[in-house]
This record gives C-alpha cells, structure tokens and sequence, in this order.
C-alpha cells in the first residue's frame, strides 16, 4: 500500500487531523459526540477533572477523566456531512502514521457513543423518553459516495430507499441502562422538509413518515428522527470502531407535541450514559 497523499490526508505543521487538530495520543478509547458546542459542558461538568479543552470551528473538544477513566468529548454539529470529517479523522488520527502517512500496523479501535436528541413518528412514545438506535436508516445521502455492504430497504412514499445499517455494536450492553427503549432511527439530511416539516414550504415526506412508525428492522420498530446516527454507524462499521447512538426524544412527530423541560430530559440521559460507559469501560 502507498502513503496517503498530502491531499487525501491533510495534517497540520504539528501532525494533527486537519479539522480536528487531534493527534492519536490526544484521543482515548472512549469517546463522546455531542451534536451542539454548548451541551459538551452538560457532559464535562461530570468529569473527575479536565486536561485540555480546543475549539476548532463547531468542534469544542474536551480532555479529561470519568471516574478514574479517560474520555474525550466532542460536538460534531449538525448533520452527516460533520460526522464524515468526525470519524474519518478520529480514526485517521489513531489508525495512520502522521510521519509515513501509513496505515499502522495495530489498529486501535475507538467506542464512540452519541448522546444527542430527536424525535419520536409513533404517537405512542412518550416524550422524554430515552433511546439507544439499534439500527438507522440512511436517508442522509452520505452513504452512495462509498464502497460499502448496506443494503436498501422499501419506504412507501419515500423520494429514494434508503439503505439500513445495523448498529455497530452489541445493543445488549446496554440492558443495564434503565428505562431505555431500542429502536431504529431514520436519519434525515435536514431538520424541516427531510423530516415531514410543513411551515411556508411543502415537505413531500409527510406520507413515508406516516408509514414509517408501522415498519420494523430486525424485530426493532420505526422509533424517531435526527440528523446524525446513521453516518456514525456507517462509517464506524466500515472502519472497524464501535458505536453507540442514544437519544432524549423531546418531540413527538405524530401527536405534534414538544417536551416542555427538555434540558431536564437531555441531563438525565447525560447521567445515565456517562454512568453506563465508565462501569463497562
């Protein structure tokens, strides 16, 4: 195998990834994604202690320790275009030599687990509820522009199928966590028209969205939408890293409802994961 050219793999003068300015011993095993900047505080104000903190673009990153373990958390922003520079180069960082540009020869691999929001499209979930995604479907557009095994699944109504990605990782590990639902997560290019919204413009997927909560993949129903999930899955998967997508579901779709203290919501899930994460470390 050659190096990796200056041009498919940017590094900085120092050796870091080019977005994320990361070099691999910045990066623990266990990591965090947080898709909004201000939420990495909810997340760090539980550290034992901080080592450093950087702020690059919508990428807010923290250093520190979780109960005697290391931890990084990040803010990835919105959307799998994010995802795609985020756990491209959190690999690239640990998995390729930033002097030979060189695969290495023992791959590291990372446990990457989301705590983020969505919103539920079956009238029966309770808002607040928390999830953990055991599969997404990729609505997002990410996917077509890589070699990959995903299968797509029929929508009704849908502009396109989009393809299903199983998640990468064992969901049974997280039986312990509780009042936790598993589902599966659609995830959408955008948070109006991609999701069923209609406010001055018309969205064409109100009637796949309508459809949608009756499906099931691999005996998991249709839960809720986002932004996110299925990038990181897809690419963890294809990279050989494990993930985990969990959400605090504050709107409900399909009975038009929106959670009236939703900081609460997103802390008791912050607390639970972070609880969850550091015992199975």
């Amino acid at each position: 195998m050659l190096p990796h050219t200056a041009s498919e793999l940017i590094l900085n003068p120092d050796g870091s990834v080019y977005h994320l300015g990361l070099k691999g011993e910045d990066i623990p095993n266990l990591i965090f994604t947080v898709g909004d900047p201000d939420r990495v505080g909810s997340v760090t104000q539980h550290f034992d202690s901080i080592a450093w903190t950087k702020q690059r673009r919508e990428f807010t990153i923290v250093r520190g320790t979780l109960q005697g373990k290391e931890v990084l958390v990040l803010s990835t922003g919105m959307g799998t275009d994010n995802i795609d520079i985020v756990v491209n180069e959190l690999d690239a960082a640990v998995n390729i030599d930033p002097v030979t540009r060189m695969n290495r020869t023992q791959l590291r691999k990372l446990t990457i687990i989301r705590i983020g929001t969505s919103g539920a499209i079956d009238p029966d979930i309770p808002l607040g509820t928390h999830l953990l995604s055991a599969g997404a479907l990729a609505f997002d557009g990410l996917l077509p522009f890589y070699q990959h095994p995903f299968k797509t699944v029929p929508v009704p109504g849908a502009p396109f199928d989009p393809f299903y990605i199983p998640a990468p990782c064992n969901t049974s590990h997280a039986q312990g966590i509780p009042e936790l639902m598993l589902g599966i997560t659609a995830t959408l290019p955008g948070f109006y028209a991609p999701q069923g919204r209609t406010i001055r413009t018309s969205s064409v997927f109100k009637e796949a969205m309508d459809a949608l909560h009756h499906q099931s993949f691999d005996g998991y129903p249709l839960t809720n939408f986002e932004m996110e999930t299925a990038g990181i899955y897809a690419l963890a998967t294809l990279l050989g890293h494990e993930a985990y997508s969990f959400s605090a579901l504050l709107a409900n779709r399909a009975a038009g409802t929106f959670h009236d203290q939703p900081a609460q919501a997103v802390e008791s899930l912050i607390r639970k994961v972070l609880d969850w994460a550091v015992e199975r470390a």
